[in-house]
């Protein structure tokens, strides 16, 4: 007797789907694809000796402690340490204004899950990162995009979207997923009288801000809003929640990362966690903290941003030499992606299905976009790719777009 699975569902699962990207990825697990769809980080950087140094070390000075239930809140040297790495790139902060989680995902889910009631409004950027939609599309968000280019979300077209009254904004202000695009300076301080002026709270997702290969640094939104609020005793209390992670720094395999939010948002995100599963790894953060402190992250980020500047070169390097010249591309100034417009008549989920054909594959764009449109981009990682892998795909893609375009395909 077949049990009707489908009549015990709870009515939010109506909006979740499964992620493009991930699909992608079992797609093109077979050695002989070169894939520029996922968002992976090289793993020729993960430091895997200093993790073995690590985890012998924690095992041995506080092996009972690590392998313990802990606070839901974090591992306090780390959040510490968190907090005075922060104190130089960003806002200064203290340990009460840091929750670690899961992975970045987590901490969006758990903004959903505080903040949105079915059918209410998040404004975010055209086009957005997939996984923040794939969290909230779950509690019944709606999404009001406003437009992007270049130099990130165009905030004069903002001011209409706040007039709905939206839960909140968010916006990936570094070397956006998937575009690539880097929020200017005048548009980060634009965005925060704005949100300001409506009560409308800013969600600062940054995985990228310290995958910076050219140009100069521009302090986070969390930290120009702190300084917008005149704040000076290090403890934040203003209208920004930031998140970033350790998935870019050392290992996505952590999956660690941390929000920072004024201390009543935390209390409420600790509260969340608690349901859902009591507290992040105690061991996993025992063993970055182990790893991170005394100065490696510093020199290891160096190491991240020479190799990843360098196949992004190759990558705009050969797109020049093999693109057929209707297609364009954004040149980011940093992080893992870079984002690809093809003429409007020219559909990319079409074009994927001969790229994979010829053992070569992306993320057609129309999934970025909550709202519809796009069908004509596509997102392109470099990072993860070896040179020579980026100079072979490159190609077989070139190849198959000039027929693409040739053929007026859709």
């Amino acid at each position: 007797m077949q049990t009707p699975w489908e009549y015990r569902y709870a009515h939010r699962t109506q909006k979740m789907g499964s992620s493009v990207i991930r699909e992608l990825l079992k797609l093109t697990e077979q050695p002989d694809i070169i894939s520029f769809g996922g968002g992976l980080p090289a793993p020729e950087v993960f430091p895997v000796k200093e993790f073995q140094e690590a985890c012998n070390q924690v095992l041995t000075d506080h092996g009972a402690q690590a392998l313990q239930y802990s606070t839901t809140e974090g591992y306090l040297p780390l959040r510490e340490m968190i907090a005075r790495h922060n104190a130089r790139y960003s806002a200064q902060v203290n340990a009460e204004n840091i929750l670690i989680t899961s992975g970045s995902q987590q901490a969006l889910d758990f903004i959903g899950r505080l903040f949105i009631n079915r059918g209410d409004y998040v404004v975010v950027e055209s086009p957005t990162y997939l996984g923040a939609l794939q969290a909230w599309n779950a509690y019944g968000a709606q999404y009001i995009s406003v437009r992007a280019d270049e130099n990130g979300m165009i905030v004069d077209e903002l001011e209409a979207a706040l007039r709905i009254g939206p839960k909140f904004i968010y916006i990936l202000p570094n070397f956006q997923n998937p575009s690539g695009s880097t929020l200017s300076l005048e548009r980060r301080k634009k965005l925060i009288e704005l949100a300001d002026k409506y009560g409308v709270p800013i969600v600062e997702d940054d995985p990228y801000g310290q995958l910076r290969y050219e140009g100069e640094h521009i302090p986070s939104v969390v930290a120009l809003d702190s300084r917008y609020r005149n704040e000076n005793n290090g403890e934040y209390s203003g209208n920004v929640i930031y998140l970033s992670t350790f998935s870019k720094l050392l290992a996505p395999g952590l999956r660690l990362a941390w929000v920072i939010a004024p201390t009543q948002v935390i209390r409420k995100l600790v509260m969340t966690k608690q349901a859902a599963d009591l507290h992040t790894s105690s061991f996993n953060q025992h063993v970055a903290y182990e790893v991170a402190k005394g100065g490696f992250l510093d020199e290891h980020v160096k190491v991240i941003r020479a190799t990843y500047k360098e196949r992004r070169n190759v990558m705009f390097e050969m797109m020049e030499e093999m693109f057929p010249p209707e297609v364009t591309w954004t040149r980011p100034l940093g992080g893992m992606f870079l984002w690809g417009r093809m003429p409007e008549n020219v559909d990319a989920a079409e074009v994927l299905k001969v790229a994979i054909e010829r053992k070569v594959a992306f993320v057609p764009g129309a999934a970025f976009h909550p709202n519809g449109g796009g069908a004509n981009t596509m997102r392109l990682n470099f990072s993860f790719s070896s040179p020579e892998n980026i100079r072979e795909g490159i190609t077989r893609l070139g190849t198959t777009l000039k027929e693409a375009l040739k053929n007026g395909k859709k």
